[in-house]
């Protein structure tokens, strides 16, 4: 384990000339000392751009994951405004930065996060290059630009935002910028958990999961994380005999899994819902079309819930995941010669538990299913996010959250468990309730290929500057020492 300190590491130093140029950004902004001061939002949209762009533009593909530049960037800019910062790692080229706006303690802290990894790009497929961070028609291209530079960039700017207008806390405000949430934990979020807790311990987190939803131009709700599903990977493993593929035999390998793959695919987990998953479809049917509220509000009723969820199932299957404990199998193994029968054949399977899943009761129920002595069920020794209760939805974030929402939205918020996975389940794990917020996103920008994790990547800049806005009053709202 290595802890780096100011001394030791260049990310680390404060650099002079950065600090001259910021000085001048400074200028910019009233001095004010006043909570009743609000900040000038016009004006502060050339200076994000800046910083979102700057962050854009540094390559932080996970794998490798070289973390270090966006690092000192963040951290060089955060000096300079005199905001109190450290840094962590695991490796020097993949660390973690926290930064600390000190209040009166009379609450407990808050914690805004943001991973500055990215995942891997292929540049043919990109308009612009995937680093260059093009302004064009409204739009800001880049890896990362939905995930997850702007919650980074929002982070920034709230820690920045809350020190100018000296606005008074009874919270400490932290900001961690985390290495490593696109697979490699064990650098960031893990680390940091295991080894530097009360420099993160907090009662509410904000951090990336949610969004707001527009489609064809007009925004229907904002969701809000609250819980998500844990994923495992599982493996079936089928022997037999090999032999000559002139003479199939009734024990081959595959034969055995691919029995084993269609039990499992035609069987169906139980539902299961959760105190988020309930508001959310409670939510949504008040904000749907008849026939579609009608689905959502019979999800529990006995006499039409299978029909519901098979419909789910065939024309939104993100609902049907919602309800359960999900099973995909998306790799299969076996065989190296079309004469040769193999004596093995594998398949992996991708379970995302519902968060309280016992996962060796699971894996037990999926051998029952399979019901072959010739297949294994193993489950893949990783590191895996922990399953924890959900947020709270009665809480003074969540409430916080719903008013912000409703101000500079004027939609509905729903309470939302990701069938993905984020880095806020190791903070439930620890009794933080954790709320997953994100910008404005057009529904139909992922079909056309440009949402996170896709071939391509951008976010309207409208939606950048509502957000960073959206994210600061969230904060101030409920950091700010009472009058």
């Amino acid at each position: 384990m290595l802890a780096i300190t100011m001394k030791k590491h260049p990310v680390l130093r404060a650099a002079a000339t950065i600090a001259f140029v910021l000085a001048a950004v400074v200028m910019l902004f009233p001095a004010a000392k006043s909570q009743g001061v609000s900040p000038d939002w016009p004006k502060l949209e050339e200076e994000t751009m800046r910083h979102f762009q700057a962050l854009l533009r540094i390559d932080t593909s996970d794998p490798p994951g070289r973390e270090a530049p966006a690092v000192e960037y963040l951290k060089k800019v955060l000096d300079a405004e005199g905001i109190e910062t450290k840094v962590f790692a695991l490796d020097a080229e993949r660390p973690n930065l926290v930064a600390r706006l000190r209040g009166s303690g009379r609450k407990r802290p808050i914690l805004i996060m943001g991973h500055t990894d990215v995942v891997n790009v292929d540049p043919a497929k990109w308009i612009y290059p995937p680093f260059s961070a093009t302004r064009a028609d409204g739009y800001v291209y880049g890896r990362g630009a939905v995930d997850d530079k702007d919650n980074v960039v929002a982070g920034l700017m709230v820690m920045l935002l809350l020190k100018r207008l000296g606005t008074p806390l009874d919270r400490d405000v932290i900001f961690l910028a985390e290495a490593g949430e696109e697979g490699s934990v064990r650098f960031g979020i893990d680390f940091m958990v295991r080894n530097h807790w009360p420099e993160i311990d907090a009662e509410f987190c904000l951090a990336e999961g949610g969004g707001v939803v527009r489609t064809s131009g007009s925004v229907r709700f904002a969701s809000v994380q609250t819980s998500e599903k844990i994923p495992y990977n599982i493996r079936l493993i089928a022997e037999g005999p090999s032999g000559h593929g002139s003479a199939p035999l009734r024990a081959n390998a595959v034969v055995h899994l691919a029995q084993a793959v269609a039990r499992i695919s035609a069987w169906q987990t139980p539902m299961r819902l959760n105190e988020t998953t309930q508001a959310y479809f409670q939510r949504l049917a008040g904000i749907s079309p008849p026939e579609e509220a009608a689905r959502y509000r019979s999800i529990e009723d006995p006499a039409k819930s299978g029909i519901v969820q098979e419909y789910f199932a065939v024309n939104e299957p993100r609902h049907h995941s919602m309800l359960r404990t999900s099973i995909s199998p998306n790799i299969i193994k076996g065989g190296y010669r079309v004469n040769i029968i193999p004596s093995e054949a594998e398949a992996t399977l991708d379970v995302r538990a519902l968060p309280d899943e016992n996962i060796e009761r699971l894996i037990s129920e999926i051998a029952r299913v399979v019901n072959d002595p010739a297949v294994k069920v193993v489950k893949a020794e990783r590191d895996t996010r922990p399953g924890a209760r959900p947020s709270r939805l009665d809480s003074e974030a969540f409430k916080v959250i719903e008013s912000a929402v409703n101000r500079l939205y004027g939609v509905t918020t729903l309470p939302t468990m990701s069938t993905g996975a984020t880095d806020m389940a190791y903070l439930r794990a620890r009794g933080v309730d954790c709320y997953g917020i994100g910008p404005m996103i057009d529904s139909e920008d992922g079909p056309k290929g440009f949402g996170a994790h896709s071939d391509q990547e951008r976010i309207l800049e409208e939606a950048l500057h509502r957000f960073v806005r959206f994210h600061f009053e969230i904060v101030a709202e409920l950091a700010r020492a009472a009058k």
